[in-house]
């Protein structure tokens, strides 16, 4: 029994090596230069940043799409599972212990007089069996321990998709308001200049009765006006299936959604010119990469520890007898205790196709893992020169819709005098039509490039955000030596 023992010591302690390569964290290329402050930068991406669009209803709708929202849900529950399936793992490390009980009615020979040490004559006898049993795998080469640690990577890297989703999830709720409140500026614009041209077609029809002008003139505005009514059922429709996107994100069945500020009563976030790397790094995609790479550099040592032979101890302890009745008295007690060594002789590859394909897995992981960064880098740099430009082009949209009014309003001046024709006040009413619409498509992509670029940081409050949802929280692994 001490011999036994100190076997087992010496063996516990030899664990405290792992077969495999431990994880070390490649080394990333990244930009040395940034435009902006760490400090500010880093406050901007920790920020909820839809707040700063000023607008009370959109963040209520972000809070029900946290809470409703379908996909989040399958996130958390993802999580959950996996957080399950790491606990299953990392049992392994521990000695598992079932009770077991048995009964028989046997008939023994006559040359059979004991069973297991006890005295049954020949002829017929019970044999009953009852208490608890022990199989331990000693993990020797760590071969459990990189089994462990690529479960909890993979539980791990749910969350990080968990993240993702809310990341995604607000980016998309916002988005979609602005494009509901794009729709309905549009809308609005679409109804003035029908009104403009339903008066002014009222007018041209007054002209040609009192036979100032040709009936050319009443084509003409009539023609401008059904073109641009046309537009009306258009932007309705947009605007409805815009609605029941934002209310399937919600988690809600499809139909009306409030509405609070306009689209130029919005404020537009503060955007940051630049970030530290480790910020960019954060992201959930990112994240999750990284872990999906300590995951498959884990399983190398999973796949190599089947090289190694797996040493188990059993035992076992109880009552048994040839009598139901004599179970529990104290001669009926038992115990064994006792090693098992099982190791591969001869697999015909099965071993090194299992290593080769764990090997390659991680090659393959590390390579997903520095793609994800540089395409991070190229995402946030693209969304930074998105929202410098789509500013640039919503100012000089604002100046052309400033232009084309002081047209539109000396035509109308003329042509109501006489001094101009027709023709030239209905280009005026095109132009700036055109020019309204135009300024309202700058300013949403205005926004939308903005919440592009708060989208491409990721940022602390991705965290923040997930104290308003029911998300479990992963323990951290507690390794045997």
């Amino acid at each position: 029994m001490r011999k036994l023992a100190a076997a087992v010591l010496i063996l516990l302690l030899a664990g405290c090596w792992k077969v495999g390569p431990d994880y070390q964290k490649p080394i990333i290329d990244t930009p040395k230069k940034w435009r902006f402050a760490e400090k500010d930068a880093r406050d901007l991406s920790n920020t909820q940043w839809w707040g700063q669009l000023g607008d009370p209803v959109l963040n209520r709708l972000v809070g029900q799409a946290l809470k409703g929202n379908y996909d989040l849900k399958i996130a958390v529950a993802s999580v959950d599972s996996f957080m399950g399936a790491y606990g299953s793992t990392r049992s392994h490390l521990f000695p598992q212990i079932a009770g077991f009980g048995d009964y028989e009615r046997r008939q023994a020979s006559g040359q059979m007089t004991n069973i297991q040490g006890i005295s049954i004559g020949g002829g017929e006898f019970d044999y009953a069996r009852l208490g608890p049993q022990m199989n331990w795998e000693l993990d020797i080469w760590g071969q459990l321990r990189r089994a462990n640690e690529a479960a909890f990577a993979d539980m791990l890297s749910q969350e990080a998709v968990q993240r993702g989703v809310i990341l995604t999830l607000v980016s998309n709720v916002a988005t979609t308001y602005i494009q509901l409140r794009t729709f309905d500026k549009s809308l609005e614009i679409t109804r003035n200049v029908v009104d403009t041209l339903t008066e002014g077609l009222r007018i041209a029809r007054l002209r040609f009765e009192e036979g100032y002008t040709s009936e050319l003139e009443v084509t003409q505005a009539d023609s401008e006006l059904q073109r641009r009514s046309a537009q009306i059922p258009l932007f309705e429709k947009n605007i409805a299936e815009t609605e029941h996107a934002l209310s399937i994100l919600l988690g809600r069945n499809p139909g009306a959604i409030q509405r609070g500020l306009t689209l130029d009563e919005l404020n537009i976030p503060s955007v940051p010119a630049g970030l530290p790397s480790d910020l960019l790094i954060r992201r959930p995609d990112i994240a999750l990469a990284e872990q999906q790479m300590i995951a498959a550099n884990a399983r190398i040592g999973v796949a190599r520890g089947n090289y190694f032979p797996k040493i188990s101890l059993t035992g076992d302890v109880g009552q048994m007898g040839t009598q139901m009745a004599t179970l529990m008295t104290p001669g009926a007690n038992f115990w064994t205790l006792g090693a098992n060594l099982a190791m591969p002789i001869f697999t015909a590859g099965r071993i090194a196709g299992q290593v080769q394909s764990a090997e390659a897995q991680q090659r393959g992981a590390l390579a997903n893992y520095q793609r994800s960064i540089i395409s991070a880098f190229r995402e946030f740099e693209n969304s930074l020169i998105g929202t410098i430009k789509t500013k640039e082009q919503r100012d000089s949209q604002a100046k052309r819709v400033a232009a084309v009014g002081t047209y539109f309003k000396l035509s109308k001046i003329r042509y109501d005098e006489g001094y101009t024709d027709y023709l030239t006040y209905l280009d005026s009413v095109r132009q700036l039509f055109d020019a309204q619409i135009d300024l309202t498509q700058a300013q949403s992509d205005t926004f939308i490039a903005s919440i592009g670029l708060y989208r491409a940081m990721g940022g602390g409050w991705i965290v923040k955000t997930e104290e308003t949802t029911p998300v479990p929280k992963p323990q951290e692994p507690v390794y045997f030596p």
